[in-house]
């Protein structure tokens, strides 16, 4: 007698129960773990194998923007790891400083400081204090206190990533000009252009040479002396900049990834200072667009 499976129904499968619910994002990373796991039944992969490919698809979610998407299959991969290899060996400082990544862009900053702090003490025990793995945890941290206004813990935490980033990898390292992008945003936070401009104009140097012109990174550097120029009320420089990140992350990253978003609010903004009301109000509407389908 042969068994035919009932039909599947939003009763009894919750992938399809979310998209009954509209929640599409969940629905997707249900689906996308099932996926997985049914791969790793058919093929025999060990758990670290899917944990390395939940990991996978969870930095390409978070690359496109799509936060939601991520979050949970970072978690699973994390669990995987420490369940499997312990609580303290650097695979889990990974997923840690991963989700804190994501923790962060969410702006969820006290679950983010606990798990960068766990990456950061993992990593220095493993590798050592001047690691340019250190150099990475120590960079989201200060971040994380830029965006929070502690502005004396995050020249801190940069001045030491970028002397670490300097001595192990090289001055013209592209891990170096995400250093230097970093340390200017402390400025400008501060409204200190004079520092700001000269790190700027050096990580764009060492971003376009080891990059190459249209690579996210680079439009990251240019939004950020956009900013510069803004701040001074240099609007014609800061709009072509802007302009040129913008359409580097729209060809890199997508029209609709959240980078693009930013830099469509900050040309508003532009365009509110210099009195253009309709331009202002169209890169508004399109900036929310895109912030209305995370």
């Amino acid at each position: 007698m042969t068994h035919h499976p009932g039909p599947v129904t939003a009763q009894n499968n919750p992938v399809v129960m979310r998209y009954v619910e509209k929640k599409h994002a969940e629905a997707e990373t249900l689906l996308e773990e099932a996926l997985l796991l049914s791969k790793q039944r058919r093929e025999g992969l060990r758990d670290l194998d899917v944990a390395a490919s939940l990991s996978k698809t969870a930095e390409n979610h978070h690359a496109r923007g799509n936060l939601e998407l991520a979050a949970p299959l970072f978690l699973r991969a994390l669990n995987i790891r420490e369940k499997s290899l312990g609580p303290n060996h650097p695979e889990v400082a990974v997923s840690l400083h991963n989700l804190a990544t994501l923790y962060r862009d969410q702006k969820r900053y006290a679950q983010a400081e606990h798990l960068l702090q766990r990456a950061l003490e993992i990593s220095e025990n493993r590798f050592g204090p001047d690691n340019p793995i250190v150099a990475i945890c120590l960079n989201n941290l200060a971040e994380m206190q830029r965006e929070l206004g502690q502005f004396q813990n995050a020249a801190i935490l940069l001045a030491r990533a970028l002397q670490i980033g300097e001595k192990t990898l090289g001055p013209h390292h592209p891990d170096v000009a995400t250093n230097l992008n970093n340390l200017a945003l402390l400025h400008l936070a501060q409204r200190q252009y004079a520092q700001a401009e000269p790190l700027l104009k050096r990580a764009l140097k060492i971003s376009k040479k080891t990059l190459g012109p249209h690579h996210p990174d680079v439009a990251t550097t240019l939004h950020n002396r956009g900013a510069l120029y803004a701040g001074q009320a240099r609007y014609t420089q800061a709009e072509r900049l802007y302009k040129r990140a913008l359409r580097i992350n729209e060809k890199s990253l997508g029209p609709n990834h959240l980078n693009v978003a930013i830099t469509l609010k900050s040309l508003a903004t532009l365009y509110r200072h210099t009195h253009q009301p309709e331009k202002a109000e169209s890169f508004e509407k399109r900036a929310s667009a895109i912030s209305s389908i995370r």
